[in-house]
């Protein structure tokens, strides 16, 4: 059996699968109030407004910020499934109907009960080891939102609006 055809046989089973730098990983099918959070948060996504001058300003109107929830994307060490993967462009057709090798802009992902290790401590340093660009973790039972890019993390608490790297603005 292919890789492929056993995470489609444990999705249906309600469990995720994930390799993290050739580390499997599995969860449990996120819940209802998770969902929720997931899905607000993915409507919040807008682009920046318009900035007149500053280094960078065209490169920030040019993301369309397109998010994308709970696929599968295969990173060069891993496959994982973030709870919003965030892209300036829709990914190709030809990878619309599979698994996704665009790496995206940014991530977010919803602490899960129980897989607070795999939120905060696996999934941050491997996306950012892979090329995203801006990492946020929102954990809903404590409001903390941990906003990370190379070299830099920054904690605050929810309810707040982070501007990413790629010109897009998304509230926790």
């Amino acid at each position: 059996m292919s890789i492929p055809d056993t995470f489609v046989q444990a999705d249906a089973l309600g469990i995720r699968l994930e390799i993290v730098n050739g580390l499997p990983i599995w969860e449990a099918q996120p819940v209802y109030r998770h969902q929720k959070h997931v899905d607000r948060i993915a409507q919040s996504l807008r682009q920046l407004p318009e900035q007149k001058s500053g280094q960078g300003a065209a490169d920030r109107l040019a993301c369309g910020c397109i998010s994308a929830k709970d696929v599968y994307i295969q990173f060069p060490n891993g496959l994982k499934r973030p709870d919003i993967s965030i892209f300036c462009q829709e990914p190709p057709e030809e990878e619309q109907d599979s698994v996704l090798t665009t790496i995206p802009e940014a991530v977010i992902e919803v602490v899960s009960k129980g897989y607070e290790a795999k939120d905060l401590e696996v999934g941050p340093p491997f996306y950012l080891s892979q090329g995203v660009k801006d990492v946020l973790v929102f954990d809903p039972a404590t409001l903390l939102v941990l906003h990370l890019r190379h070299g830099n993390v920054s904690r605050q608490l929810a309810p707040v609006e982070i501007d990413l790297a790629c010109g897009c603005r998304v509230s926790l």
